[in-house]
Formats: C-alpha cells, structure tokens, sequence
C-alpha cells in the first residue's frame, strides 16, 4: 500500500484491519492478523503509530520442529523525505534510531509492516520455554520421549586443559 504524502489529510489517515494489505509478505505462510495505524503529517514528516499482529512460520532452535510464533508489534516510527544526493556521513542521536526515509512522495506502508514483523522475530526461535532440545547422542527430539542414553564421553583431546582447571580451582 503506497500513501502519496501530499494527499495526506490534515486528520491524517487510519489504517484498520488486515484486509487493507492483503498479502504484505513475499513469504505467503507468513498471515497479518491485525493491523491499525494512524498515518499522519507534520510539515514533511510523517509519523506511523499503531499495532500489528502477525503469524509466522518458524522452526525450534533446540528441537527442530516447526511451530508457529505470533509477533505483535507496537509501531511508532518518524519518516522524513530522502535527502538528496549523497549525505555526509554522522552519528544518529537517540531520537533518530525510529527514524526511516520516504522517497518520490511515496510512503509504502507494506514495506514498514515487513520490517517491524521482521523484527518482531527472534534470533534463536523456540517452540516453548521448556524446549529440551535434541539428545546430543542419539538426536532424538527429548520434548517426545525421554532419552535413555548415557552421557557422552568427554573429547580426550581436553583432558589438559581440564587438569589446568582442576589445579586452578584448588
């Protein structure tokens, strides 16, 4: 969905339900559920503040198995027209962190739903809290059964540095 920020009406505009962006994702397993922003104008910023909800396919980091997480994201952003030609280099202040650019007039509200889901997903996914993860000896998933093996013999190769351990902690 691309907004033409000159038309941007004084009110500003509000953006309710999923349905305003059918499919925002190149990824189609990933579904927005919920979705209502407030789009307005202040000189040639535009500001974005509102919530999302989406469901997003992932896989365990610890089990492997596929599960699906619900990102909910509180979205507060600051877009300011791009600058033109090439701008010098410098650190951005705290208040500059939540802000992005916009360019041609153009403001694309599916690609800052992208980006704020995107970043709603953890780095290392977990299906629960508890996740047991895999048994290192046989792989087998611990969440389904519990793992009768016994533990695996330590890597001979550290043994030094195990006695340097030993004698450090006396």
């Amino acid at each position: 969905m691309l907004i033409r920020v000159s038309e941007i009406p004084d009110d500003g505009i509000q953006i309710e339900g999923a349905d305003c962006l059918p499919q925002p994702f190149d990824d189609p397993a990933w579904v927005l559920e919920e979705l209502s922003l407030n789009v307005r104008k202040d000189g040639d910023v535009v500001l974005v503040r509102g919530a999302l909800a989406a469901r997003v396919p992932l896989v365990c980091g610890r089990c492997l198995e596929p599960f699906q997480l619900r990102v909910a994201s509180a979205v507060d952003t600051r877009f300011l027209p791009s600058p033109r030609g090439r701008a010098e280099e410098r650190e951005l202040e705290a208040d500059e962190l939540e802000t992005d650019v916009y360019e041609h007039d153009l403001l694309d509200v599916g690609a800052l739903v992208v980006t704020e889901t995107t970043l709603g997903v953890p780095m290392k996914p977990l299906c629960r809290e508890g996740c047991r993860g895999l048994c290192p000896v046989c792989g087998g998933n611990r969440n389904l059964s519990p793992c009768a093996c016994e533990a695996r013999m330590p890597d001979p190769r550290w043994a030094p540095l195990k006695g340097l351990a030993d004698r450090l902690s006396r």
